[in-house]
């Protein structure tokens, strides 16, 4: 699985990403350490927990990351989701983390996928 093969995969844009980055070598590097980022486990918790504040920084986290990976999918719905919690609880908010959730996973099977394919 090539980079470009990743992107279309998670629903990014790997023209966008390879315009702001430069070189495959670095967005592979920063694309493999997307999995470890604790701010999806933060959002899953802070909407459990009812803790809004918490949950908007990490939706907006992971916003902005997606934002910079051009990992369009994951940047538009955590995008919603930062937005329906900047003031707190929304009554959209939980119906679009789940939607951030299923793009988060389509994301990070993506990116295994193309780890495995790459030795590692």
């Amino acid at each position: 699985m090539t980079l470009q093969e990743c992107y279309s995969a998670l629903g990014g844009d790997y023209d966008e990403a390879a315009g702001r980055l430069r070189s495959d070598r670095l967005i592979q590097k920063i694309l493999l350490k997307f999995p470890a980022d604790p701010s999806y486990d933060l959002l899953v918790r802070s909407m459990e927990s009812q803790e809004y504040g918490e949950a908007f920084r990490a939706a907006h986290t992971i916003k902005g990351v997606c934002q910079n990976l051009a990992f369009t999918r994951l940047f538009e719905s955590s995008n919603q989701l930062s937005e329906a919690l900047r003031n707190g609880f929304t009554p959209e908010a939980p119906a679009l983390a789940e939607q951030v959730g299923r793009d988060y996973q389509v994301t990070v099977e993506a990116i295994r996928a193309f780890q495995e394919a790459n030795g590692g």
